[in-house]
């Protein structure tokens, strides 16, 4: 019995078919990436939050407890009661700032904690509250400049009353230190007056304040010596 030859595939003839998990490989690939950089995007964004949670909570304690100790000492200095609480408009607006999510709510709450520090500063102020704010040289003047005119003045009235006597030339002479004199009281003046808080250190411009002390007496020991040298 004689078998049927098989016919052998012929070399060179069509290409066979592609396989589809090789063509569909890449596309997988992109897939996956895609989605491990929006599960790294959103675990990125939930740790953020948690720590935006975590630091509103704390802020919130602090300035609870900060306005809990303000409230308490303006009502021991007479303020009403009704006058330290929110009115409902004031409310409103406060959650529709917050309503963003914790990062929102935590910015609030360090622009109250900003306002309360300021409120401490203005209940703990000692001498001169407001004056304390105002620009320090300004605001030394007013200790460094009265206190420079005191003796200036007083050699002038002398020499207008007695002329070149005695009691003219012997101004000069105990003005001559005085200066000196009025700028330690002015040092230690500015430092009793102005100073914010008690752990605060106040600046007390000492070179401005020497200047201011000086330049008044040397002015007026110039023209009372020119006087008496032209009469």
């Amino acid at each position: 019995m004689s078998e049927t030859a098989v016919p052998a595939p012929r070399s060179g003839g069509p290409a066979t078919d592609a396989d589809p998990a090789e063509a569909a490989w890449p596309d997988y690939i992109a897939a996956a990436r895609q989605l491990d950089g929006v599960r790294r995007a959103a675990a990125t964004a939930a740790g953020e939050q948690a720590r935006s949670v975590a630091a509103a909570r704390e802020e919130l304690t602090a300035v609870r407890e900060q306005l809990a100790a303000q409230q308490s000492r303006l009502r021991e200095r007479g303020v009403p009661a009704i006058s330290l609480m929110p009115t409902p408009p004031e409310v409103s607006e406060a959650a529709r700032s917050m309503t963003a999510g914790p990062a929102a709510v935590l910015a609030c709450l360090r622009t109250a904690k900003g306002w309360a520090d300021a409120a401490d500063d203005t209940l703990a102020a000692r001498g001169l509250p407001r004056l304390a704010r105002w620009p320090t040289h300004p605001r030394n003047l007013l200790v460094y400049g009265p206190l420079a005119l005191v003796v200036p003045l007083v050699q002038l009235v002398l020499f207008l009353v007695t002329g070149t006597g005695p009691a003219s030339i012997a101004a000069l002479v105990v003005g001559l230190p005085m200066p000196a004199v009025a700028f330690m009281v002015g040092w230690l003046a500015v430092g009793r007056l102005f100073r914010p808080c008690q752990e605060d250190r106040v600046d007390r411009t000492p070179r401005f304040g020497a200047l201011v002390c000086l330049i008044p007496a040397v002015l007026a020991t110039a023209g009372i010596v020119l006087a008496m040298l032209a009469g």
